[in-house]
């Protein structure tokens, strides 16, 4: 029998061990905060841009339970008396979770909605393409990226009215917090120098060297020690010093199209999870020897990503694929995939959203935003399309009724060099080509590419339309050059 001051101290080394974990924390808050266990009263949201809506699943079951609509597809969206959203995008909520802010770069605004509810509390006009939205750690502000312009647009998170701006180098990317609200990290997508500003005085304190101009996404560790941001055009990663001096501690190649990143604390550690397009992957690195510990395949075109209130669950959104992934953290491992609507960008889980009620209010069917045809892009080979396991570029058709939104992952080309993903006559890309869309690659050798038109019908041959096939050929003049990917059969 074990003597009662040993099991004393074995229980109480137990509870301290418990109590520790219980307050791990999760992002965007911080470590000592407590984790939430994930119930029926959380939500999981994404921002879907081309549905022009926001899905609302319940993570418990990963069951879609409905969308919240913003506006309509293309073309309704053209008219000049159209007053919905356009190209709902960015995504952020507010401390108390109750209220979500949604950032639709088309028609410049925020638009808050009650999360018990669903109902829009306000929309919120600002500059031009404005991207992210995210609350101030105290609830007081929302800090909004008006990426069109220099500045961020700080809102009276009371009135949901601009109260001052922040102006920074043009094209602010996106900003977040640190953990215990001193700082507002803000990096550029046009510039290579992301921002560091005051809360209190919002006045720039200091600054960051990026590796390339294009950052689309930020996020500060939840022990308040480090800020990840990605860097998409050259498909690296970098980590700097979340305090003064602000100094870089580590910058690394992830993949082309390095889209998100986003941390779960867990038994094992702290770790950085981060979506990777061109691969269809989401990378797992430790943060503190920033070792790569898994390669988790999770579906095409991978975008916004988020923990779970309890860290057990990273949740990605895939872009080409209409769907949500959700990631068990203690196996990295994909559990479990959810519909949702027209290329979900970045997402929000939101523990405890909905305190009481089935939270049902307002939502409706996936309907047309659910339709979807895939397609993939392989190498030219020997005059044929070679077979891949893997293909460089995935191609989605969202459907907008008659037309679809065609949007193409581009991978495996060579970089900064001019493109035009065309119509071929035949399935080798000979004949005549049909431009749809220029475009140029990024440093990684790659792009995102988007068209609009019957184009389902036409590469399926349907409706007795003439058969054609998607190639990307290069582009150095009025005339297309042989096509170097063609579609796979």
């Amino acid at each position: 029998m074990k003597h009662p001051r040993i099991v004393d101290a074995i229980l109480g080394t137990a509870l301290a061990t418990a109590f520790a974990w219980a307050q791990a924390g999760q992002a965007p808050g911080a470590s000592a905060t407590a984790d939430i266990p994930i119930s029926h009263r959380d939500r999981l949201y994404a921002a879907e841009q081309f549905s022009n809506t926001v899905s609302v699943t319940d993570p418990a079951d990963n069951k879609l339970l409905g969308l919240i609509r913003l506006g309509d597809p293309s073309p309704g969206n053209f008219s000049p008396l159209y007053r919905g959203q356009v190209l709902v995008h960015g995504m952020g909520f507010s401390p108390d979770h109750r209220t979500l802010a949604v950032v639709s770069i088309g028609s410049n605004s925020v638009t808050f909605i009650d999360t018990a509810t669903n109902a829009v509390k306000h929309t919120t006009y600002l500059g031009r393409s404005p991207h992210e939205a995210f609350y101030t750690p105290d609830g007081k502000e929302v800090w909004v990226t008006v990426r069109g312009e220099n500045y961020i647009a700080v809102l009276d998170a009371a009135t949901f009215l601009e109260k001052t701006r922040i102006t920074t180098p043009s094209g602010p990317g996106m900003q977040i917090f640190s953990p215990d609200g001193q700082y507002g990290y803000i990096c550029s997508s046009f510039n290579p120098e992301t921002d560091v500003v005051s809360v209190a005085t919002h006045q720039i304190v200091g600054r960051v060297r990026q590796d390339s101009p294009f950052c689309p996404n930020i996020a500060a560790t939840p022990d308040g020690k480090q800020v990840w941001l990605t860097l998409k055009d050259i498909g690296r990663t970098m980590v700097f010093d979340a305090r003064p001096p602000f100094s870089v501690i580590k910058s690394f190649d992830t993949g082309p199209i390095t889209n998100h990143v986003n941390f779960a604390n867990t038994k094992r550690g702290q770790f950085a999870y981060v979506s990777i397009g061109g691969l269809n992957q989401v990378k797992v690195f430790r943060t503190d020897d920033f070792s790569l510990v898994a390669t988790i395949p999770v579906g095409k075109l991978p975008h916004g990503i988020w923990p779970s209130g309890d860290g057990t669950r990273m949740y990605v959104g895939l872009e080409n694929a209409d769907a949500l992934a959700a990631i068990d953290t203690a196996t990295n491992a994909v559990v479990g995939t959810v519909p949702v609507g027209q290329a979900p960008q970045a997402i929000a889980y939101v523990p405890n959203a909905v305190p009481e009620g089935d939270g049902m209010q307002g939502l409706q069917p996936l309907g047309v935003a659910g339709q979807l045809a895939q397609l993939f892009l392989v190498p030219l080979e020997n005059g044929r399309g070679s077979s891949s396991d893997n293909p460089p570029t995935s191609v989605a058709l969202f459907d907008q009724g008659l037309l679809q939104v065609v949007q193409a992952s581009a991978t495996g080309l060579a970089p900064k060099q001019a493109y035009v993903l065309a119509l071929a006559d035949k399935a080798d890309g000979s004949g005549i080509l049909q431009p749809l869309a220029n475009f140029m690659t990024n440093p990684a050798g790659s792009a995102i590419v988007n068209a609009i038109g019957p184009i389902r019908q036409t590469v399926q041959g349907q409706a007795g339309a003439q058969r054609r096939y998607l190639v990307i050929a290069p582009h150095n003049g009025d005339t297309p050059g042989a096509p170097v990917q063609v579609q796979g059969m």
